[in-house]
């Protein structure tokens, strides 16, 4: 690999994210021995790769959209998917007190 690093990193940087990444994509280095060498889960590796894939998209865009507006539309549809899961948790929860089974 060729992020040399001399000592155990104690932050990841955007940099230091972006070199790992570009390594990634480019084939240099899998995810597995990227997480095996620095120590990191490979969720986490995964995570920065589909971040840079989501942000390089953006930037090849006609119209880039600014970076709150891209987590201004990922908060709201966390926010309708919460409202989903609570309707459906009260449903649930309605059924369970009808039908006679109380849940603790």
């Amino acid at each position: 690999m060729s992020i040399v690093i001399g000592e155990e990193i104690k932050r990841w940087t955007a940099r230091r994210k972006s070199a790992l990444v570009l390594e990634v994509i480019q084939g240099k280095t899998s995810i597995s021995e990227a997480s095996r060498q620095f120590d990191l889960p490979p969720s986490e590796i995964e995570g920065w790769v589909e971040d840079a894939k989501r942000g390089m998209e953006n930037a090849l865009r006609a119209k880039p959209e600014d970076v709150r507006e891209q987590y201004e539309r990922q908060l709201k549809d966390l926010h309708e998917a919460y409202g989903e899961a609570m309707l459906e948790l009260r449903a649930r929860k309605k059924l369970s007190s009808l039908l006679g089974k109380d849940e603790t």
